[in-house]
């Protein structure tokens, strides 16, 4: 597997497939002195590693991953999360709101990750997630239920001008990580994402990367705005929201000190 994954990844996964398998977290294999967790039977393996030497992304290969504290089903319907994603549920986590009560809307919602990650960390706040696809919303609903979580999920196309009771609603937070990849991108992605993960989730036309954002702007106008971004396309997040008389518009860096997050809020 070292020819496909370099040694560090590799050791990575390694330990990933021992804890699957044997049910056990990696400090109890290493407490295991007296080995007796018995992984004999090494046919067990084989088709894990045969999938993942098809670049297939461990956590589908599972059906599940753990993120931000929860126990999060996956299935191709829906994309894996990824550490920036968290660090996009840190910064909203830790703003202080002067707000009386706090209603948040998700919009992508996917696995449900960001709107469950925002109810963990605080119960008593209304949380939503959207998403257009039906299989997404069934995923998300069911991690609501094994992380015991009390967020709505419902399917929704952001681009649909009907009325419905979601997009009647105010909002106090609207966050969302929606599609940002544009389609030039596509050469430097590695074969895991672009062969497995949901393209719906991941691409944008190049003559308008910013579509979703324009339209969740202008569309679900509330008090605060958290997008997940891309890296290239800050400062046209930036125009666009002023734009759309928005205010307080900032950039914030991902640990890789590359911009990855843009909040903003609406004075009324």
């Amino acid at each position: 597997m070292r020819e496909s994954y370099d040694a560090d990844e590799a050791r990575a996964l390694a330990w990933w497939i021992l804890e699957e398998v044997s049910g056990l977290s990696c400090s109890q294999l290493l407490s295991d002195c007296k080995g007796s967790t018995n992984f004999s039977n090494t046919q067990i393996f084989d088709p894990i590693i045969e999938r993942l030497l098809r670049f297939e992304p461990i956590q589908y290969i599972f059906g599940h991953t753990y993120w931000y504290g929860l126990d999060l089903r996956l299935t191709p319907a829906t994309l894996i999360p990824r550490p920036e994603t968290a660090e996009l549920v840190d910064l909203l986590s830790s703003t202080h709101f002067q707000l009386p009560a706090i209603h948040v809307l998700d919009i992508g919602t996917g696995s449900g990750c960001i709107a469950l990650a925002i109810k963990q960390q605080h119960p008593e706040w209304q949380v939503t997630g959207i998403d257009i696809s039906a299989d997404a919303i069934e995923v998300a609903r069911d991690n609501a239920r094994r992380n015991n979580l009390d967020v709505v999920f419902e399917q929704q196309d952001v681009f649909s001008d009907e009325p419905s009771a979601i997009n009647s609603q105010h909002y106090d937070i609207v966050v969302s990580n929606p599609p940002y990849v544009r389609e030039c991108e596509r050469a430097t992605m590695r074969s895991n994402v672009l062969e497995y993960e949901p393209e719906s989730a991941l691409f944008v036309p190049d003559d308008d990367p910013l579509l979703f954002y324009r339209r969740v702007a202008a569309f679900y106008k509330a008090k605060f705005l958290f997008f997940e971004i891309n890296e290239a396309l800050g400062n046209e997040m930036v125009a666009m929201l002023k734009e759309k008389s928005y205010t307080d518009i900032q950039i914030h860096l991902d640990s890789y000190g590359k911009q990855r997050i843009v909040t903003a809020r609406m004075d009324r």
